[in-house]
């Protein structure tokens, strides 16, 4: 590379599997000729492989390993509680990188705007996801399991995750990383009957097929669609017949049409065409009202004026994501990303804005699977090191100044290797799977600073 300072210095902010993606890129193509600097404000690496894929899901949290490997590349280097906007600003890594790449996710539940969604019992489903995930912002969030009716807005893989939680028993859960805490909030849980609800049909479920099968697959709870729920227009039994995995969802959800199975200890119900249209109730949800919709000749979902309640007393919605805006780094507010072009963020007259990048979520919006982070971190990449091979100007002073300057109690990789080591040897104590979580902020940072 044709630049007066080398290596190339880069800060990824985020250490979730875009910024580690984006990390591991910087390595591959500069072929190791760059110090790759990944901030998080957590002590934990790994972002949503840790805090958002379901427990039970294993194979899935296996990605941890891969993303491992690239954290322990001599190039690369972890700064865990570490926050921008709070611990280091915009203007502070600019002085001390060649370049800047953002990539904190969309993390953030978007509203229904229905009357009565601030009650208590009504619930972003990202808050019980980093609960029983073992967050640190989640860790001694209450919910009140003693309620027998919970409804699940939204039909996509996160809220067929909370639905399968939901419908878990605690011992079914036992084996996983699930924080003790919460196994035991679980094994109280009263809930017998737990709602997933879409606004459209079954064709524009948002769920994989292997989803929905794993939910027909629980031992303890039984699970139906109503058959008029299933009926398909001409262009959804079109998308059916030629799109796999619509045709798999349907294939799986007509196998629930017939009467459930008997004697199980707990019921999901999944019901299409069905929007909300109020959440009930005085001091805390008491039931919630629903609209029946259908498709106008447009093919949009419209209200038909029908209405009818449910008796619950839990609403947790998960109808989308969106990232939030980064102190100074501009943002679409109608998007919810970060404007940019293959990467390079654009100011406010449509130009790329120096030295700064963006990849994952905040990039492209919360669409995708774990791996699509991997091209869309490359892209970013690639336009990166043009822009710095074109560049002579060098860092005003180091981060590790500017850290020891500010007194920051800054995680290491190793400091994370003893949390780990911790969270392992926890399972061991209690019989419980191959980890246990240390979900409470004190408890993790403890961790990380006992001496090996």
């Amino acid at each position: 590379m044709s630049r007066m300072a080398s290596p190339v210095l880069v800060a990824v902010i985020g250490s979730g599997p875009a910024g580690i993606y984006a990390a591991e890129a910087l390595v591959k193509q500069t072929d190791g000729d760059v110090r790759v600097d990944v901030f998080d404000r957590l002590p934990t690496p790994y972002g949503l492989v840790r805090y958002g894929v379901a427990p039970d899901h294993t194979s899935i949290k296996s990605i941890a390993r891969y993303l491992q490997k690239v954290l322990e590349n001599p190039a690369v280097r972890f700064f865990g509680c570490v926050e921008l906007g709070r611990d280091i600003t915009r203007a502070d890594l600019l002085d001390c990188y060649d370049a800047v790449i953002y990539a904190t996710g969309a993390m953030v539940d978007r509203q229904m705007r229905v009357p009565g969604e601030d009650l208590p019992g009504s619930i972003a489903a990202t808050d019980f996801v980093n609960w029983y995930c073992g967050h640190p912002d989640a860790a001694d969030h209450a919910f009140d399991l003693s309620v027998e009716e919970v409804a699940v807005i939204g039909v996509g893989n996160v809220a067929v995750d909370v639905v399968r939680i939901l419908a878990k028993s605690a011992g079914e859960l036992r084996d996983t990383d699930v924080p003790e805490q919460v196994i035991e909030a679980l094994s109280r849980s009263r809930v017998k009957r737990v709602h997933m609800i879409g606004r459209r049909g079954p064709a524009q479920a948002k769920f994989t097929t292997k989803e929905a099968r794993e939910l027909g697959e629980l031992p303890n709870a039984s699970i139906h669609v109503r058959p008029e729920d299933m009926d398909l227009d001409p262009a959804s039994a079109e998308l059916a017949a030629n799109d796999r995995k619509t045709g798999g969802n349907i294939k799986a959800l007509n196998a629930w049409t017939g009467e459930p199975a008997p004697g199980r200890a707990r019921h999901i119900d999944v019901r299409f065409w069905r929007a909300p249209a109020e959440i009930l109730g005085t001091d805390r949800v008491e039931g919630l009202k629903l609209e029946k919709t259908a498709l106008d000749e447009a093919g949009r979902v419209v209200g038909t004026g029908e209405f009818e309640t449910l008796p619950v007393g839990m609403v947790l919605r998960s109808v989308g994501y969106q990232s939030v805006p980064l102190d100074g780094v501009p943002f679409d507010e109608r998007s919810y990303v970060v404007p940019n072009d293959g990467g390079r963020i654009l100011g406010p007259d449509g130009a790329p804005v120096p030295r700064e990048y963006v990849a994952g979520w905040i990039k492209r919006g919360p669409s995708g699977v774990v791996g699509t982070n991997k091209s869309d971190a490359a892209e970013t990449v690639r336009n990166l090191l043009e822009d710095v091979a074109g560049t002579d100007t060098a860092p005003k002073r180091t981060i590790e100044e500017l850290l020891e300057s500010r007194g920051l109690p800054v995680v290491t990789y190793a400091d994370w290797l003893k949390l780990d080591a911790a969270e392992i040897a926890l399972a061991r104590s209690l019989d419980r799977g191959e980890r246990v979580k240390l979900a409470r902020w004190e408890a993790m940072t403890s961790a990380c600073r006992d001496a090996e």
